[in-house]
Parts: C-alpha cells; structure tokens; sequence
C-alpha cells in the first residue's frame, strides 16, 4: 500500500481542500481496513465493498484511498452519523468494522507539538497516534443481498403512481401497488410547477 502522506494527498486532491482531521482519520481507518483484510492495493483489487455511516470529510478520504465509488456500487453510504465504516471483501466475506474513538481527542497533546492550532494539532496527533488508540475495530458479518453487489441493474420495474424506473429491488409493495419509495413514503424533495 502507498505511504500515509501520498494517501493523504491524494485524499485532499479529492475532496479539493487541504488537509483536516477527518480525512487524516478516514486515510488512517482505510489503510487499516485493507490492511486488517490483507487487501495490499484496493484500487487494482476489484474485491472491497465499505459501508461509511457519515457524510463527511472522512467518506471521501476513504473513496480515495479504495477506490471505491457509489456508481460502482462498491461504497455505500449509511446515515448513521457515526465515524465509523465497515470493510467488506466480497472473495472472503470477511468484514471489520472500524469506529473512530471518542477518547483519541483527549489524547491529541500526547502526540502533537505543543502551541499548534486545534486542526492542526489532531492532524498530526492522528497520522502517529496507536491504531488501537485511535480506532475501535469489531469482527463483523455483512451479508449483502445479490441485489447491492456490483455489476448491472439486478431488478428494474415502474412505480405504479409515478411511472419512473426503479431498479435493484428498491421497490415497496403496498395495496397491490409496486411503488417508488419517493412515493410510498414520501420524497424529499417537492416539484415546482
């Protein structure tokens, strides 16, 4: 795998700003998610799925160092708000899900040199700081439906109100009505006439 600095270049270049905190953490959980996986370089292997639970700096850190995209189905995003992703490798099945500790704040001035702006002393906290310091990791199990693996549409059908297309399962059964989940539960967005 290439060196934390080149990753976190390449992560800055991505999300078109300099480097923060977030993606210095979001470098650091990939590079052990891949590494926890015996996965050496995920953007030549065509064998990782990850699961990130924020929308934040870190997603996009750890889009660049995998490679993974949500048009190629193999980054999924999950609302949960959390610092935290799970790696999947879809040859092995096995997973690990990584969550970013709490307490890695607190320890920030054990690692960074003293007088430092907040920022930029957890960055240079993050890059040096124990995995087992900074990250939480838990074995876990992933079972992903055929439907969320890579590779063309698995399903397509129309949504009985609407009539747009709905692909890979992501239809709800109601009244006898297949439907878009926009209209079954309610889109979050209005149309303007």
């Amino acid at each position: 795998m290439r060196s934390l600095d080149e990753l976190l270049m390449e992560a800055a270049t991505m999300h078109r700003g300099g480097v923060c905190p977030g993606q210095v953490l979001g470098v650091r959980m990939a590079m052990l998610g891949c590494r926890l996986l015996d996965i050496d370089e995920p953007t030549r292997e065509n064998r990782l799925i990850v699961y990130v639970e924020i929308d934040r700096c870190m997603a996009d850190a750890i889009a660049a160092v995998t490679g993974c995209r949500l048009g190629k189905r193999t980054l999924k995003y999950i609302d949960y708000g959390k610092c935290a992703c799970s790696f999947v490798d879809i040859l092995t099945t096995c997973a690990v899900r990584i969550l970013a500790r709490d307490t890695a704040r607190s320890q920030v001035w054990r690692y960074a040199s003293s007088g430092l702006e907040k920022n930029l002393a957890q960055c240079e906290a993050y890059k040096v700081m124990p995995d087992d310091e900074l990250f939480y990791i838990q074995k876990i199990g992933v079972n992903i439906p055929d439907y969320d693996l890579p590779g063309e549409p698995f399903s397509r059908t129309v949504c009985n109100l609407c009539h747009e297309e709905i692909n890979d399962m992501r239809e709800v059964r109601r009244n006898g009505q297949l439907l878009c989940r926009a209209c079954a539960q309610g889109a979050y967005y209005q149309e303007l006439k």
